[in-house]
């Protein structure tokens, strides 16, 4: 993808406009709350990370990410650093489950730091392609910090009579509390629920939404750093060594192997023992670098936190995350 246009937004965050080759604009189409997976070279390294879309499909003709320096982080600091108009930079298909469902529901918001990124995304669809109330409460640390403040204040205004929104200064006023997110919830417990930010700012919505009665199916979390904990299902009832391997085929790009896979283990670990220099990054079912299409056979994921249902439905899965269910199973990378 080519970069058309870099927007400084903050001291440490810079978006980037994006141009969809000819040919791909449909493969591209992608829904809000949604992200892409760069594939950054730097001194002979491959590099991997996922960022989310700050355009909205309705609104925006051209894609754009947003992307937040990271200390230490090689990718974000060479993105914010060198990336400029006219380069071009490597990117998979948008993909993502940090998407608005089907109701008429209100749509609540907690966004933290660079969270806003996809709940942005989110909230310009929203107010822009239906007559839904939305509100937002939006946490950092200081004025300074806040990403697209012109922005967020372009649509209260344009929206005053859908959209709230509340913006916390933890300089001023503390980090966010529980007694702040549950008040800020209140009598939305049919509505939809979006949160994006730091694991902490998580975490804590998380329980304060819980303990407001907020129901778990419509609470969606999206994650810019793997879970330090990934819940996983329960064990087969058979050991893995006790049961007897499974063969396994995978095609990526012009290799094609086949091979046994022992029981227990992931098709991402299957490529690897056939060979294949299979693409992965988190290996935790966040980010989707890994994703390919099961042909024949099944496969059952671990943790899934990137694919929609709708990719599930056409044989998609994480690799990282799926362990075969058939006896025999084909994966192709596409």
């Amino acid at each position: 993808m080519k970069v058309t246009a870099v927007f400084r937004e903050t001291a440490d965050t810079t978006s980037f406009v994006l141009d969809v080759p000819d040919g791909l604009s449909e493969r591209y189409s992608y829904r809000a709350g949604q992200f892409l997976t760069f594939r950054v070279e730097l001194d002979g390294v491959t590099h991997t990370r996922s960022y989310s879309m700050s355009s909205s499909p309705l609104l925006d003709e051209r894609m754009r990410v947003t992307v937040k320096r990271v200390p230490g982080g090689v990718v974000s600091n060479w993105m914010n650093d060198v990336l400029a108009p006219g380069d071009e930079i490597a990117a998979t298909v948008p993909t993502g489950s940090f998407v608005v469902g089907g109701d008429d529901g209100e749509v609540v918001a907690f966004a933290g730091g660079s969270g806003i990124t996809p709940v942005l995304s989110i909230v310009k669809t929203v107010l822009a392609g239906s007559d839904r109330r939305v509100r937002l409460l939006y946490a950092n640390r200081d004025r300074d910090s806040v990403i697209f403040q012109r922005e967020l204040e372009e649509l209260a205004d344009r929206y005053a009579d859908r959209l709230a929104m509340t913006f916390h200064d933890d300089s001023e006023r503390g980090l966010l509390g529980p007694e702040t997110i549950r008040a800020f919830a209140d009598g939305s417990g049919q509505g939809e629920f979006f949160v994006c930010g730091p694991e902490p700012f998580m975490d804590c919505v998380r329980k304060a939404l819980a303990e407001a009665g907020a129901e778990e199916a419509r609470v969606r979390f999206e994650r810019f750093t793997p879970a330090s904990t990934v819940a996983v299902e329960p064990p087969e009832q058979t050991p893995p060594e006790q049961a007897p391997p499974v063969r396994v085929s995978i095609r990526l790009g012009r290799q094609d192997v086949s091979g046994e896979l022992r029981a227990g283990s992931t098709l991402l670990q299957g490529a690897r023992a056939l060979g294949l220099r299979a693409p992965s990054s988190c290996e935790s079912g966040s980010c989707a670098t890994c994703m390919a299409r099961v042909v024949e056979g099944s496969a059952r994921m671990r943790n899934n936190e990137a694919l929609t249902p709708e990719e599930i439905d056409e044989g998609w899965v994480l690799t990282c995350q799926a362990v075969p269910t058939t006896p025999s199973v084909r994966v192709v990378y596409e």
